[in-house]
């Protein structure tokens, strides 16, 4: 497979799991309906752990509307729910709760995480985010993601199709280097 890079660096934008020194920066783009992603979720979860403070992990926005109704809405949560510094919370309850992210569900998780209500609903009824889940799907589609969830281990794609391990083994490799 063809070198497949990163064309959007990790920026000061970026929701940053970890340190923002770490060495090593795992990006994925990834869909809050996406069935595929929500396995990568709970595999990501053990990834940070077993990596902890050794690695930065940043998720990007990359809703598939055209099977996944409500997942460019469900990203938009998650970015008025970061403007609110809650956006990791809000990230895990949108992929534990994958099957129900409609706007009622997610005016309930907003409320679980404590966020001011209004402010959540203005930025979701007036779509304030939309842009950055767009322009997060356009850095996407140049860095030639096809498939979800994509990773990229400091700028590279790798291919995770057939487990995690691949995503584990770049993450050594870089560490190592």
């Amino acid at each position: 497979m063809e070198d497949l890079m990163l064309t959007i660096p990790v920026n000061q934008t970026d929701h940053i799991l970890g340190p923002a020194t770490a060495k090593v920066a795992v990006v994925e783009y990834g869909d809050f309906e996406c069935p595929y992603c929500r396995q990568a979720y709970g595999a990501m979860k053990v990834v940070v752990n077993r990596y902890d403070g050794r690695i930065k992990f940043v998720f990007r926005h990359f809703p598939l509307t055209a099977w996944h109704p409500n997942a460019e809405l469900a990203a938009e949560a998650a970015e008025a729910a970061g403007a609110q510094h809650k956006f990791w919370p809000m990230y895990d309850l949108l992929f534990e709760h994958q099957h129900n992210l409609k706007l009622d569900a997610l005016r309930r998780y907003a409320a679980m995480l404590e966020l001011d209500p209004a402010r959540f609903d203005n930025d979701l009824n007036d779509h304030i985010y939309l842009q950055r889940v767009r322009e997060h799907q356009d850095g996407g589609i140049k860095s030639q993601v096809r498939s979800m969830p994509a990773f990229f281990v400091n700028g590279e794609l790798q291919d995770v199709t057939f487990g995690m391990e691949h995503l584990e083994a770049a993450i050594d490799r870089a560490l190592r280097s």
